[in-house]
């Protein structure tokens, strides 16, 4: 699976980017026919708390599956979104069995 990760207006730095690689590649061991996976990274309004939101589009065939968390670290919103979308890819493995 390739996965993409985009960080809107800033850079993410290489630790961030090896931590969202080993979380999504849970997904990987469990979303088997997952084709494509883009996380994007943004932060809404600097100054606030809980203010850096993930997103992750995995592409299925036929589908494509989205999850988005919002939390105080990016570290945090991805490992919520990584939970949040094993359970949207078993809910999609049992609807096309």
């Amino acid at each position: 699976m390739k996965t993409t990760i985009n960080a809107v207006k800033f850079k993410a730095d290489e630790k961030l980017e090896k931590f969202i690689a080993d979380k999504v590649a849970k997904l990987d061991r469990i979303a088997e026919s997952a084709t494509a996976c883009e996380v994007t990274l943004k932060v809404e309004k600097p100054e606030s708390t809980n203010n850096k939101i993930a997103e992750i589009s995995l592409a299925m065939p036929g589908q494509t599956l989205f999850i988005a968390k919002q939390a105080d670290s990016f570290e945090q919103a991805v490992a919520e979104c990584v939970d949040a979308m094993k359970v949207q890819v078993e809910k999609f493995k049992e609807r096309n069995r």
